[in-house]
């Protein structure tokens, strides 16, 4: 059984598909029902169902600190 990754507001993450600019990063701006994330190379912000994201999803590689 796979351990449920837990990502929060400011994290960075890795998508399993490269955005067409070129880059894998992308900054979670907006949590809900909904998830609003931003990419880190050309800015652009996509909303994605929180299902959907949680499978698209690859890694978290970078942790936001703090509160």
């Amino acid at each position: 059984m796979q351990k449920e990754q837990s990502f929060g507001l400011h994290d960075v993450v890795e998508m399993k598909k490269q955005h067409p600019c070129g880059t894998n990063r992308w900054k979670i701006i907006r949590m809900g029902m909904d998830i609003r994330v931003k990419c880190e190379g050309c800015q652009h912000s996509v909303l994605i169902p929180r299902k959907q994201f949680e499978k698209k999803v690859k890694k978290i590689l970078v942790k936001h600190e703090g509160e």
